[in-house]
């Protein structure tokens, strides 16, 4: 067999295919990441930041603790205020989702329970976040994210 000589055109056709296999595999990547970006958390990042500093106070000045459980498909959050008894919360509500999208998230249905908050939630194994938001008896607003870790074999 009689090998032929590497041309011009070869050359110029190896150089276009690897540089296509790169663009396609980038191009993947692209349309992979941004399908499961869930997206922007408010609208205006510099009109929301204008009052986080009186918010963050305010809601610190509460001294509450939070905190999440999770068993038999229940979601159980505990609001403890500077003395270490429950809150005086109001409007407890919130929803739950994956850090990486937003296609499992869900509102949760918070209902007072003797050790807190409970809510009816079936999550898969992994991690998932929590945003909680509540009221205080004057009013001022509570806003936490939790995260929990879900392990397979629960």
């Amino acid at each position: 067999m009689r090998d032929k000589p590497l041309t011009g055109r070869h050359v110029l056709a190896i150089t276009l295919g690897a540089f296509g296999v790169v663009i396609a595999v980038n191009m993947a990547l692209l349309f992979a990441a941004v399908g499961t970006f869930p997206g922007l958390e408010v609208k205006n990042s510099y009109v929301a930041s204008q009052h986080f500093d009186d918010r963050r106070a305010a809601q610190q000045a509460l001294g509450w603790q939070s905190g999440v459980a999770y068993d038999d498909g229940m979601l159980t959050l505990r609001l403890d205020d500077l003395s270490g008894g429950r809150a005086d919360a109001r409007g407890v509500a919130g929803w739950v989702g994956r850090p990486t999208h937003s296609r499992d998230d869900r509102e949760l249905a918070f209902i007072p329970a003797r050790d807190g908050w409970r809510a009816v939630a079936d999550l898969e194994p992994g991690k998932w976040h929590i945003n909680v938001s509540a009221v205080a008896a004057d009013m001022t607003a509570f806003r936490q994210q939790l995260s929990i870790f879900v392990p397979e074999d629960r």
